[in-house]
């Protein structure tokens, strides 16, 4: 009698979650709309245009990797502010992704070139192999990080 009282509880909770689910997926939140369909003005960034997208100053989250930007705002409690990976939000990550540091000094300065990581070992640049292959698999590419023009 137990046993079915206890499978009977499970089952309900689990069809609970799976209508909520159903139904929940059907709302739209009018706030989270708005920044869902922010369009994206650029194709093309520079690291100084690109700084905005951190989640603070732009409600979107952008970052590059080997010069690619993506959009991952989706992983806003990563990439976003309090986030562990929030230093690399609207910036070049690809540096500190393959030497796996998030320290600031792992950023090139927005006056500075792009960094051309020639100088990373093999083990770092299969890191960050890995970490764009990631990137490529669950985030959209939207734009490219170029040098400003002068």
């Amino acid at each position: 009698m137990i046993t079915t009282i206890v499978i009977v509880l499970v089952v309900l909770y689990f069809a609970k979650d799976l209508i909520t689910d159903i139904f929940q997926s059907n709302e739209v939140d009018p706030l989270e709309a708005g920044v869902k369909d922010a369009a994206v003005v650029e194709g093309k960034f520079t690291p100084l245009t690109l700084k905005k997208y951190n989640g603070s100053d732009h409600p979107k989250i952008f970052m590059a990797v080997k010069g690619k930007v993506y959009d991952v705002s989706q992983g806003a409690s990563f990439y976003g502010p309090g986030g562990p990976y929030e230093n690399f939000a609207g910036r070049d990550a690809s540096r500190g992704l393959a030497k796996n540091s998030f320290d600031l000094n792992m950023l090139t300065p927005l006056d500075q070139p792009i960094d051309d990581l020639k100088d990373l070992t093999k083990e770092e640049i299969e890191s960050l192999e890995s970490w764009e292959e990631h990137f490529e698999m669950k985030y959209k590419i939207v734009g490219t990080l170029n040098e400003p023009q002068e």
